[in-house]
């Protein structure tokens, strides 16, 4: 039986993948700072799939309470197969109208979470042999869109680096890339969310994920629309592509 331990389990991306990971059998750590939610959606998820589903409650910018899950992590009588880093949030606001505390608390949660709990993952998988991590970045991460894109560039160099460099110890990493997604990530940064092609829905942004990882892939990007952005980033300067950042922030 396998275990997946997702961040940000209780609603949009992470949610699904709770959804998704434990109809296909695997038992779950779920992490989120809601506790009555993550108790919620635990009871849903046990009742519908008959899987195992333990919870941790963390609130990932606090670093004793992040130590708690990079604990579990790395503990080797109770193996964790699937680590997905999905937590994370975006500011409203450009930079200089954020204060510095708003912007490391995003740091903390995009960048500073998903280096730790992989480490502790990392550790745990190589010494075994097998494992995964799948990190919830964004197509963001290929163009200039301020500190938001900056973390998300990170997560995908060091995804990529993590893919090559502990495939041959059994481990797999893969970086997600999704595009505009229906979930509750713009509702809580006060952005109106918005509808049409451009707008995927997150059980198809999973599945394609979850096959993409299964095939060994370094990245994941779901979607034609965002696969051709995706191109379009390497042959357009920056200086144009710098006009994008007020999209999907109104």
């Amino acid at each position: 039986m396998s275990v997946s331990l997702i961040t940000g389990a209780t609603a949009g991306i992470g949610h699904e993948y709770a959804v998704q990971l434990a109809a296909r059998g695997d038992d779950l750590v779920l992490v989120a700072r809601d506790s009555a939610r993550l108790e919620e959606v635990a009871e849903e998820l046990r009742r519908a799939h008959q899987v195992r589903v333990e919870v941790l409650v963390a609130d990932l910018t606090d670093r004793e309470q992040l130590a708690t899950v990079e604990a579990r992590l790395a503990d080797h009588d109770r193996p964790v197969d699937l680590l997905v880093n999905n937590a994370g949030f975006g500011l409203k606001k450009r930079f200089l109208d954020n204060t510095a505390d708003d912007e490391t608390a995003m740091l903390e949660v995009l960048v500073t979470a998903v280096l730790r709990l992989s480490h502790a993952a990392l550790g745990a998988m190589a010494e075994r042999g097998h494992g995964g991590i799948i990190n919830v970045s964004s197509v963001a991460a290929f163009l200039p869109r301020g500190t938001y894109s900056a973390s998300k560039a990170w997560v995908n160099s060091f995804s990529e680096w993590a893919h090559l460099e502990y495939k041959s110890r059994g481990v797999k990493v893969m970086a997600l890339c999704p595009g505009f997604t229906k979930t509750e990530f713009h509702q809580r940064m006060e952005v109106k969310r918005g509808e049409g092609f451009m707008w995927l829905e997150a059980d198809f942004l999973v599945r394609k994920s979850l096959e993409d990882f299964e095939k060994g892939r370094a990245y994941s990007i779901p979607g034609a629309q965002y696969k051709t952005i995706r191109v379009l980033t390497t042959a357009i300067p920056n200086r144009v592509l710098r006009l994008t950042q007020s999209m999907g922030r109104r």
